[in-house]
């Protein structure tokens, strides 16, 4: 199952994704998302314990917020080095004003690139 082309063109086109990992019902919280290859990855800057990466990794399932909806997600860990390759280069693209880009070289060192998820419908 994929996402939706208008889903995807949206997401291509914000700036902001919100996410909630895992089956709690803590807030939504705001990511960076890109679009690669028609498929939805997104990065943690900054891996913390018990934060939504580790929770994903833990319990694959929870939602992604977008244009006022919600709709359930089930988070993959990415391990292809050619697919991170191109998430870098579509966070380099996305975000790249003056401002964006000290935190696009964050999301491009190693910690980050091992922490990419790729987010599928559930």
């Amino acid at each position: 199952m994929r996402f939706s082309s208008d889903l995807l063109a949206a997401i291509h086109k914000d700036k902001i994704l919100g996410i909630r990992a895992g089956d709690n019902q803590h807030k939504i919280i705001a990511v960076w998302s890109v679009v690669v290859d028609n498929r939805v990855f997104i990065r943690s800057w900054s891996r913390t314990p018990n934060g939504w990466f580790d929770t994903f990794v833990a319990e694959p399932h929870g939602v992604m917020a977008i244009g006022g909806r919600e709709m359930k997600v089930r988070a993959i860990r990415t391990r292809s080095e050619r697919l991170k390759a191109l998430v870098d280069d579509a966070y380099a693209a996305k975000y790249h004003t003056p401002a964006s880009m000290k935190y696009v070289k964050d999301l491009q060192r190693k910690s980050s690139r091992d922490a990419t998820i790729e987010l599928v419908p559930a």
